[in-house]
């Protein structure tokens, strides 16, 4: 099926698509704040550019829209026009999710992932239990931690 608008409006409003301070962002931001955490955002220092920074407990959050970073929920569809040209970029950002993550890691960083579909959308869960389980894993976790949509519940910290 065409796309139903031209290439240079298409162009436009792609531009507009915000790559930080998104809506789930701010939202887990905002909330974990009012817990009184502490943090940096978007640090160029560190691989990846993490949305969150606690350098305290050694720790970043990132907050990947499922769409940009390719997630396997129902917010995810491929583009049915230019298929080749999302295929190649979302793979690409997917390489260098794991990348940064790998990099993170060798510099004994803690990483904790929130897709969007946690945060809204039909498989969302509630705002309290992925705040709660963030706030667990800063002060707790050891390892990595994600947290998907209801069908693939968070893991809770180890």
């Amino acid at each position: 099926m065409p796309d139903v608008v031209s290439p240079a409006v298409r162009s436009r409003m792609m531009s507009g698509i915000k790559a930080t301070n998104t809506k789930p962002e701010l939202l887990v931001r905002r909330n974990l704040h009012k817990l009184g955490f502490r943090y940096r955002v978007h640090d160029r220092e560190l691989p990846g550019t993490p949305d969150l920074v606690f350098a305290q407990f050694r720790a970043v959050i990132f907050v990947h829209g499922c769409f940009w970073h390719g997630h396997d929920c129902h917010l995810f569809r491929l583009p049915a026009t230019r298929r080749e040209f999302w295929q190649g970029k979302i793979e690409r950002n997917r390489a260098v999710d794991i990348r940064s993550l790998a990099r993170l890691n060798e510099m004994n960083w803690r990483c904790a992932t929130v897709w969007e579909c946690a945060l809204k959308g039909r498989e969302k869960l509630p705002l309290d239990d992925v705040i709660s389980s963030l706030a667990q894993w800063l002060k707790f976790g050891n390892d990595n931690f994600e947290i998907r949509g209801i069908e693939n519940a968070p893991r809770p910290p180890v």
